[in-house]
């Protein structure tokens, strides 16, 4: 599963959800088609999902929203685990993924 615009491209391989460019879009209703991919992967009840945001250069509040409520879905669900993949060099990774951990605190986080 893909969705690719001038701006940003999401995609899965196996149980990794891949994030890449700047997303700004505008509610949670404009995020809908990448929650979709999102459910699609925790539907599928692997042993763990990994969330690839190293080369997510931008996410808005909306954005991130997505990313917590995600979160909560999977901890929800205690067979399946968790990693989130992120990036120094990207400012707003490391203080907002490090919030991740404190909805799920069995959420592996690696941002290096």
């Amino acid at each position: 599963m893909e969705i690719s615009t001038n701006d940003y491209r999401v995609w899965t391989e196996g149980s990794a959800i891949h994030y890449e460019g700047t997303m700004r879009l505008s509610g949670t209703e404009a995020y809908a088609p990448i929650q979709e991919i999102m459910n699609a992967v925790l539907e599928a009840k692997p042993e763990l999902i990994t969330l690839d945001l190293t080369r997510l250069e931008f996410l808005n509040s909306s954005g991130i929203n997505l990313l917590a409520k995600y979160t909560i879905e999977i901890r929800k669900q205690p067979d399946i685990g968790v990693r989130v993949l992120g990036s120094k060099t990207i400012p707003w990774q490391s203080k907002s993924l490090r919030n991740l951990q404190r909805l799920h605190p069995s959420l592996e986080l690696t941002i290096s």
